[in-house]
């Protein structure tokens, strides 16, 4: 059975990756000639990244009180990509942001898939029921 900072981290990776879905669709209306959607995409990325930091400490408390090192290790490569992508962004990069985009979306929805797939247990609680 899943602990409660298993739940925990369902939680923010769930609501990271529902986050960040809305990103490629605001930048879709944008391209489509509605220019308000820009600042939606705006706010939405600076919602993603938020909920990305959120879910660097939870992956921290994973890692302590789990003993999972992986999930901490797949954030931090989401999270950095994200950080560089929303400075590409910025910077109007779009050779960077957008491919880069649908790498970060991709990820997420492998890493989604990863914490829902198997309850996540405390590593010796994991080893004593495969014994």
């Amino acid at each position: 059975m899943t602990t409660p900072t298993g739940w925990a981290l369902r939680a923010v990776v769930s609501a990271h990756m529902v986050a960040i879905v809305g990103q490629p669709v605001f930048a879709g209306v944008y391209l489509t000639g509605d220019y308000d959607s820009l600042l939606w995409h705006a706010i939405g990325a600076d919602v993603v990244t938020s909920i990305g930091y959120l879910q660097v400490i939870v992956a921290i408390v994973v890692w302590v009180r789990l003993r999972r090192a992986w999930p901490f290790l797949a954030t931090m490569a989401v999270v950095v990509a994200e950080t560089v992508q929303y400075f590409a962004g910025l910077d109007g990069a779009l050779w960077l942001h957008i491919p880069l985009g649908v790498v970060t979306v991709a990820a997420l929805v492998v890493q989604f898939i990863a914490v829902w797939r198997r309850p996540l247990l405390r590593r010796e609680a994991r080893d004593a029921r495969a014994r």
